[in-house]
């Protein structure tokens, strides 16, 4: 579960999410500059989900990676 191909996977998950994470703010900053207004609003919800998705990501596979650091870190301190 902790092997080094775990932790390659969850640092390239973190990235992919993040790279989305920036794709969105992006998207929702450029929306404010459309001039239709059913565009602007379908763009702006649009961003809004790619944003919601992808932070919900992630934090999620942070959290997974710290509360595997603090299983390890304990594992580890409990075995000296």
């Amino acid at each position: 579960m902790s092997g080094i191909l775990w932790w390659i996977r969850q640092v390239v998950l973190v990235l992919l999410g993040s790279f989305f994470l920036y794709y969105g703010i992006e998207l929702l900053i450029s929306s404010y500059g459309l001039k239709d207004p059913y565009s602007f609003i379908m763009t702006f919800f649009a961003s809004n989900f790619i944003i919601l998705i992808s932070a919900a990501l992630v934090i999620g596979f942070v959290y997974r990676m710290v509360i595997v650091y603090r299983h390890l870190k304990k594992k580890d301190s409990g075995a000296k």
